[in-house]
């Protein structure tokens, strides 16, 4: 059995803040603990923060490759800025960075044909753009996934998507690489 913690318990939510929130609640449970506990039980109370310490060191092992806010933003500016003559062959040089043998296609729905360890996915840049990501792009990426008995999908977009094509995307296991995923993929290959 897989244990699946959820995504808004308070864990959950610390892993996915910046690393030194942990810390900082660790913090003042001791401080707390040592302030308003008896001395039989200052020591207990004082620990009761390492759970948020480990989370803390967890926190900051996942985000050691990430971005700063600043340089997404100079990322998704550059990335806005280019036609898609240019954009294509970016992110293809990226996905090769990262070990993908990378196929141009030219099918209605994917651009891209990535195979790594025998496997396949399908990758649609066609809304990259597009103000919004809506639905209608990944049903017919999804689509072509099945007919091309590819492993993945995977749409790339400047924007979010809208909440229908989330829940559809989370639903129907297509990968969403917007904005800050975008834009670390973007500052991987400018930096090799």
């Amino acid at each position: 059995m897989k244990f699946n913690m959820s995504e808004k318990s308070l864990f959950a939510i610390l892993l996915r803040s910046p690393w030194w929130i942990s810390f900082l609640i660790a913090a003042i449970l001791a401080l707390l603990a040592r302030v308003f506990l008896p001395d039989t039980l200052r020591v207990v109370g004082m620990l009761s923060g390492l759970p948020f310490c480990v989370l803390g060191v967890l926190a900051a092992w996942k985000q050691r490759n990430k971005p700063s806010p600043e340089s997404v933003n100079l990322a998704l500016t550059a990335l806005a800025n280019m036609s898609v003559k240019a954009f294509l062959p970016t992110i293809a040089k990226a996905f090769v960075q990262q070990g993908f043998e990378v196929t141009r296609l030219n099918l209605g729905s994917a651009d891209f044909r990535l195979e790594k360890s025998g496997k396949i996915t399908l990758v649609s840049c066609k809304r990259w753009k597009a103000a919004t990501l809506g639905v209608e792009v990944l049903r017919d990426l999804k689509t072509l996934q099945i007919s091309q008995d590819a492993d993945y999908a995977a749409c790339i977009s400047l924007s979010l998507p809208t909440g229908v094509a989330l829940q559809f995307a989370k639903a129907n296991a297509v990968q969403l690489i917007c904005q800050e995923e975008l834009a670390s993929l973007y500052l991987n290959s400018v930096k090799a």
